[in-house]
């Protein structure tokens, strides 16, 4: 089981990621921005969080331009799976891979907190390791995390039964209290909340850790 952890200048998770997933099993490979190809045989692709080129310009915005984003867009599109976390998703929002858009916090502050999400769907290999209206403590850390998307978009992702996680107490002003969104063929998974921080019990909670055992699960089945 092969995962690519994508590190850029001012990534600061990447290593959580990358515990997480050796934790479940995964042999991870870290990919440094500029390199232009992703490792042979990879089953997934974290994209994760941090500051990603300082945030200059906007969140992700520099950061989908470089030439692994490139790969990273590719593999999205050839079905592969990937998951972005808080800067990560911003990057993905950026590349087109997700939609919608990161913007700054509705209290315009940067907040740092254990937070209770709700499980939306189990119909994801992300979220079958949980049942629907599962509620589960994971920590978020951003500035820039309230999602939004115009109405058309936030009714086909309802509709398509595409959002992930909602917050139980929106701490950002998020719409429709939207945590997480998975693309259309449900093989990629954007969330602000960090579950790579939620998977050991030395975090001090492990209802992330779900998660990465059911996408092992998934890699060892296939």
């Amino acid at each position: 089981m092969k995962a690519a952890v994508v590190v850029f200048p001012g990534s600061n998770c990447d290593r959580d990621l990358a515990v997480a997933f050796e934790q479940a099993g995964f042999d991870v490979s870290m990919v440094w921005h500029k390199d232009s190809a992703l490792p042979a045989g990879v089953d997934i692709v974290g994209v994760p969080g941090g500051f990603s080129y300082g945030d200059y310009l906007r969140c992700g915005a520099i950061a989908a331009q470089s030439p692994i984003c490139k790969a990273v867009v590719d593999h999205a599109e050839r079905g592969g799976y990937a998951i972005g976390i808080c800067n990560g998703f911003q990057i993905l929002t950026e590349t087109g891979v997700l939609p919608g858009a990161l913007l700054r916090n509705a209290g315009l502050k940067y907040i740092c907190r254990t937070v209770d999400l709700k499980v939306a769907t189990a119909d994801s290999v992300f979220t079958e390791g949980y049942n629907v209206g599962d509620v589960i403590g994971v920590p978020i850390a951003h500035h820039d995390g309230n999602y939004f998307a115009d109405e058309a978009t936030i009714k086909t992702l309802q509709d398509q039964d595409r959002v992930a996680f909602t917050y139980e107490d929106n701490p950002n002003g998020s719409v429709a209290d939207i945590a997480g969104i998975l693309s259309e063929n449900r093989r990629v998974l954007g969330m602000m909340p960090h579950p790579e921080r939620a998977a050991d019990e030395g975090h001090g909670g492990t209802d992330g850790a779900a998660m990465f055992r059911a996408l092992a699960g998934m890699v060892a089945a296939a």
